[in-house]
């Protein structure tokens, strides 16, 4: 299974929905980055996404995007392939 990684905030419901939906598509393991209590973090991830709001996704080196692009991934029947590519 790909690696998940995540920027997150502690109160953030999109960033609660996103993993929930990855947990139940079988994701043990989210690498979760903070920008709330790292903020430097917040750069390093609007430069590699072009995006200032969380979560952004990525799957192994596949930029997801947010809640919304993953639930409609996951709506396309494109989440699965993803997480078990190889």
């Amino acid at each position: 299974m790909q690696t998940v990684k995540m920027y997150t905030t502690a109160v953030c419901p999109y960033c609660i929905r996103a993993k929930q939906l990855l947990k139940a598509r079988g994701v043990e393991q989210i690498d979760e980055i903070r920008i709330d209590t790292q903020p430097e973090q917040r750069d390093e991830m609007m430069r590699s996404t072009g995006r200032r709001t969380v979560p952004q996704i990525f799957i192994g080196d596949t930029h997801v995007g947010g809640c919304d692009d993953l639930t409609a991934l996951d709506a396309r029947g494109g989440l699965l392939p993803l997480l078990n590519a190889s």
